[in-house]
């Protein structure tokens, strides 16, 4: 009786472990928790990114796997924008530098959607002023509405008295250091809980 018993248990045991190791194998490790941030907000699944036709700042092309090993912070906009542009950059700019040392781990990528007029040299004096280390993205209308339907981003252009400007969605995103799309940015909260946010997601890995 003892004997059977051993062996029914053996059984049991033995087919559990299969279960898991099928478990394991079809639906691979889960996604570990993130932290409880107020500004950013996660996304339900990570999205890997598809390789992006621009071209930095830097006089340098955006190359698959360059957005890995760090985490990134993507704004849509453009040199022009009168008011939401430049206070959200100078808002990631300040919440960047309160990460002291592992600012390093941040990178910042401003895309604009308005490539007629953004050359890389406009680009690279705007985004500079407000970070040495902030990069712009530029490329031509083509490639600009790949990037901004990736980012879910509306832009349209509009006529003024003057030419004409821009309208354009204000939030931000933050693609992870495995360079998927992870993170929402509220604008009404960059200014007050980035900083703090970027600081738990850094602690986080």
């Amino acid at each position: 009786m003892f004997n059977r018993t051993t062996a029914w248990i053996l059984v049991i045991a033995l087919a559990a472990g299969a279960g898991l190791w099928a478990a394991y194998r079809w639906f691979g490790p889960a996604e570990p928790a993130m932290p409880q941030t107020r500004a950013v907000r996660l996304f339900p699944q990570p999205r890997v990114l598809p390789a992006f036709s621009l071209q930095q700042s830097d006089g340098t092309r955006l190359v698959p796997g360059e957005l890995q090993g760090h985490w990134t912070i993507v704004f849509l906009g453009f040199t022009h924008c009168p008011d939401v542009c430049p206070t959200t950059l100078a808002d990631v700019s300040q919440a960047i530098k309160q990460l002291g040392p592992d600012a390093q781990r941040v990178q910042v990528l401003f895309v604009t959607v308005d490539p007629e007029r953004d050359t890389q040299e406009a680009l690279g004096k705007y985004v500079t002023a407000f970070d040495p280390g902030f990069l712009g993205l530029y490329g031509d209308a083509a490639a600009t509405q790949r990037a901004a339907k990736e980012f879910k981003v509306y832009y349209e252009k509009r006529k003024t008295d003057t030419g004409y400007s821009i309208d354009h969605s204000a939030q931000s995103y933050v693609i992870d250091p495995q360079g998927r799309l992870r993170l929402f940015v509220r604008h009404d909260r960059i200014g007050a809980d980035l900083g703090d946010d970027l600081r738990t997601l850094l602690k986080a890995g």
